[in-house]
């Protein structure tokens, strides 16, 4: 059974949790408990870990002793302010270099701009980093990313905040069948069923953010997720029935009561 390893580490947990949006660091950390994750990641650019004395510190609320601290850099729209970002985190975090890489393009819809994503990804590993990136569902572009050196590969399901699920599971099936590490879909969950369809496809985790800090219930949400991405790696590895155009008895025929 494969096992989800990153920066030489195995973890038991397949979800990965944002800790934006949510009302206070309170619910946050309440959510991050619910979900049984054992890594958050933090937006450096909008979430204070340290950088700011004066105000509230996540570290905190979510100890760096008993989660692994992903810093990301949402926010940054080059690679110059990604890589500035990912050192500073470095920084802050007594110079773990494990980072979430996103470069995101100047749109609505907050797709990743490839260009200054590879541009960023070949800097921060030279310097040492290991990069978790988040691109889009390209299978070309993933594969690159991967020989460049990257850690994981992290498609988006769909747009950043959406919620439109799975939208190209063609695609994401590609970039697994031809992946050496992990991928983790990153974007665009919605609900505990689009974690569930991430996972059945192979995946070898899921993270998410708005799908459980903007729910009615952060809490629920956060254990529904939880028990998603367990249920749907549990089907992936079980292997699921196959589709049929014409309905077929699920009793034997063999021994049947007959008229005669």
């Amino acid at each position: 059974m494969k096992k989800l390893i990153v920066d030489n580490k195995e973890y038991k947990s397949r979800l990965i949790l944002g800790t934006g949006k949510y009302k206070d660091f309170s619910e946050t950390k309440a959510a991050i408990e619910s979900s049984a994750c054992e890594i958050v990641t933090v937006a450096i650019r909008r979430m204070n870990i340290g950088q700011d004395e004066n105000s509230q510190n996540l570290l905190n609320f979510i100890s760096p002793e008993e989660y692994t601290i992903l810093p990301n850099t949402a926010g940054c729209y080059t690679a110059k302010d990604a890589v500035r970002t990912c050192e500073i985190a470095s920084e802050l975090l007594e110079g773990r270099k494990l980072v979430k890489l996103e470069v995101l393009s100047q749109n609505k819809n907050l797709y990743p701009n490839i260009i200054e994503t590879l541009k960023a990804s070949e800097i921060l590993i030279k310097k040492g980093f290991k990069v978790m990136v988040y691109t889009t569902d390209d299978p070309i572009v993933a594969k690159e990313l991967e020989n460049i050196g990257c850690e994981c590969i992290m498609p988006l399901g769909s747009a950043i905040g959406s919620g439109l699920g799975i939208i190209n599971e063609f695609n994401i099936r590609e970039i697994i069948e031809n992946s050496n590490v992990p991928i983790i879909v990153d974007a665009g969950v919605g609900t505990a069923s689009d974690a569930c369809i991430a996972m059945e496809l192979g995946c070898d985790g899921v993270l998410m953010n708005t799908a459980v800090a903007s729910a009615k219930n952060p809490i629920l949400m956060a254990n529904a997720m939880k028990n998603a991405v367990e249920a749907g790696r549990d089907a992936y590895l079980a292997g699921r029935m196959e589709k049929k155009q014409y309905g077929t008895a699920s009793s034997p025929s063999e021994g049947l009561i007959t008229n005669d």
